[in-house]
């Protein structure tokens, strides 16, 4: 009997890279990134002088009266956006974790439950028409992250069913409702009479660490932390999760309770981030099939792998759209896109399995 044809199918073994060396190789380049997202920028200030700005600023040495520009450059700046692009890249890559393990559905990301959508009316409405303008430089993150909890609440309502939150209804709802805000928020910009609030705005959609300051580093960096502990502490229920509803309760684990509490956690996680930096895409997608493929399925070490990942990943692109049009800026989410499109494509046609393909 020739079994040649079922052996191809199943494909070649798959070798994993031990979790906890690979997550301390990527810990050592995100400090390494770090230091190189606060040295690199349009204005040159070389890897020695920021090694001793910061070095002085941690130990509180002190600075000839000519380095206070390149001080001010450094701890005010640069150091904020690129600690901010760790932190929203960290929490991408988790919630997409979550997200896919919430729908089980491997195309879903943080942005498939509508949060992000709903979360760009209400920073439209602070860019374009000036809105809660007395909350001064916190008005636009304010806006949109109380917009993203409201588009949250008609997500929930919308999809929650007497027989529980099943992942089918919540993608679909998550779905329409975001081309709804979609819509709204491409009203706006057309009704919008300032061509400089438009271009804000679309900057804003396409994502930015632009506007990063030490104020709105400790609020993302603490809801982050906070969905991370919750995720490394139901990583075990992931996986019963992960088998489907009927195994998951024959395990012990409520998978419409688990589904609700997933549900709060990512959206506001991602509402959080996506109010600091803009509606930023395939990070939550891209970031956890890379990590799958590297250390396995097992969510213990997804997510120990893909946050790491997914900061390291976004400290470089932050680092590139500021850098290759300087004094220019491109926004955040195009070189996401550049970079996850061709790569998300390949990764289809060489694991055609893993995406619903024969082998």
């Amino acid at each position: 009997m020739n079994r040649a044809p079922a052996n191809r199918a199943a494909g070649p073994p798959v070798s994993r890279i031990p979790a906890l060396p690979l997550a301390a190789g990527l810990a050592a380049a995100l400090l390494l990134s770090l230091v190189c997202g606060v040295a690199f920028g349009s204005s040159e200030l070389g890897l020695p002088r920021v090694l001793r700005l910061l070095g002085a600023g941690l130990t509180g040495g002190r600075l000839e009266a000519g380095e206070a520009a390149g001080y001010a450059i450094v701890w005010e700046i640069r150091l904020p956006r690129t600690v901010l692009a760790a932190v929203v890249g960290a929490g991408l890559a988790a919630t997409g974790v979550a997200v896919q393990a919430l729908v089980r559905n491997a195309l879903a990301d943080p942005f498939v439950l509508g949060i992000s959508s709903g979360a760009a009316v209400g920073a439209n409405a602070v860019l374009l028409f000036g809105a809660f303008a007395s909350l001064g430089v916190w008005a636009v993150s304010v806006s949109a992250f109380g917009s993203a909890l409201v588009a949250m609440a008609l997500v929930y309502l919308a999809a929650r069913t007497a027989y529980g939150l099943t992942p089918l209804r919540l993608v679909l709802t998550g779905t329409a409702l975001s081309y709804g805000f979609s819509a709204g928020t491409t009203l706006m910009v057309f009704a919008a009479d300032r061509g400089e609030a438009a271009r804000d705005a679309m900057m804003w959609l396409l994502g930015s660490l632009g506007g990063a300051t030490w104020g709105s580093v400790p609020i993302a960096a603490a809801t982050v932390l906070a969905g991370l502990a919750y995720l490394a502490c139901a990583a075990g229920r992931l996986d019963a999760l992960a088998m489907g509803d009927e195994t998951s309760a024959s395990l012990g684990v409520d998978p419409d309770r688990l589904r609700r509490e997933l549900f709060v956690v990512t959206a506001a996680v991602t509402g959080t981030v996506v109010a600091v930096s803009g509606a930023i895409g395939f990070v939550g997608l891209l970031v956890p099939h890379l990590v799958r493929m590297l250390v396995g399925a097992g969510h213990r070490r997804v997510l120990l792998v893909a946050p790491l990942a997914g900061a390291l990943l976004l400290v470089w692109v932050d680092i590139a759209s500021r850098t290759l049009l300087a004094p220019a800026e491109l926004p955040v989410g195009v070189f996401t896109a550049v970079l996850g499109v061709p790569v998300f494509l390949l990764m289809m046609r060489r694991r055609g399995h893993a995406f619903g393909g024969n082998r």
